[in-house]
């Protein structure tokens, strides 16, 4: 139930920020247009004045844009279509890897001090105490653990058995959603490179119908199509970090298993608990 409403919710999220994207982009245009009409008697009477004025107020307008009002300028410059997508492929991914470094972080155990409490355990309890002890412990090394020690009473080779086939069953569910993040990584910039063709195709399309190679035309259309491949690279860049650092957690965690389970197969051999050929 939890993660349907979590679904829901960043779906939502998703959608209401490309409707606002898009509302916004209409909003810009159409007060860009009202506002280009009523002032074209004014440009006309001040030019000689605004041109004195122009690099201040460029200056002006570069600090006020950097940041925050920079992207989201550029983001609506790029079509709110293509951005959206790669909008929703960020949402989707960061939700993937944030569920991941979440459960990855409460996934890992202080192994030494989880043996040592079975040692213990072990020792005034015996296997049964042993138990308890891993199933009062969070993390899929004490599920392997607590694996192993319901097969001691099967020897050594069923404690072994236990131990590797639970551990694939707990490493599996370790990596579960990763396959995700990494599909968000190799999309984002397709779908990048796919508006940056669509926009030079749209920039061609206008200079046929003008007649004319004007480089204000070539520039501003390659410039439009070449955002979405710029937004298209940082989201990539943005989860390929998370997802570089969740593999390495699960690596982390997974050779802390075989090492615990190493060292509880030694604990139960040196108490005589299990016995080797």
């Amino acid at each position: 139930m939890r993660k349907l409403l979590a679904l829901i919710f960043v779906v939502g999220l998703a959608v209401f920020v490309s409707t606002n994207a898009f509302a916004q982009n209409q909003e810009d245009t159409t007060s860009t247009e009202q506002v280009a009409q009523e002032d074209t008697t004014q440009a006309q009477e001040e030019a000689a004045p605004e041109a004195t004025a122009a690099p201040e107020a460029a200056a002006e307008e570069g600090g006020e844009d950097f940041g925050h009002q920079l992207m989201k300028r550029y983001f609506i410059e790029g079509g709110w279509d293509f951005m959206s997508s790669i909008l929703v492929c960020l949402i989707l991914g960061l939700a993937f890897a944030i569920e991941r470094v979440i459960t990855l972080n409460v996934a890992t155990t202080n192994t030494d001090k989880l043996l040592s409490k079975i040692e213990d355990a072990l020792a005034n309890g015996g296997v049964e105490a042993a138990m308890d002890v891993c199933k009062s412990t969070q993390g899929p090394t004490a599920s392997i653990l607590h694996e192993g020690l319901k097969r001691a009473g099967e020897g050594i080779e069923g404690v072994e058995k236990a131990i590797v086939s639970y551990g694939a069953v707990q490493m599996g569910l370790l990596e579960r959603g990763v396959i995700w993040i990494s599909l968000f990584i190799a999309l984002a910039p397709m779908l990048g490179f796919m508006g940056t063709v669509i926009g030079m195709i749209q920039a061609f399309d206008k200079i046929a119908e003008v007649g004319d190679i004007s480089p204000q035309i070539v520039a501003g259309g390659i410039k439009v199509a070449l955002l979405t491949t710029v937004f298209g690279l940082v989201v990539a860049i943005i989860l390929q970090i998370f997802y570089n650092y969740i593999i390495s957690k699960v690596d982390g965690i997974v050779n802390k298993m075989e090492d615990a389970s190493i060292g509880l197969v030694d604990i139960l051999v040196d108490k005589g608990i299990v016995k080797t050929k």
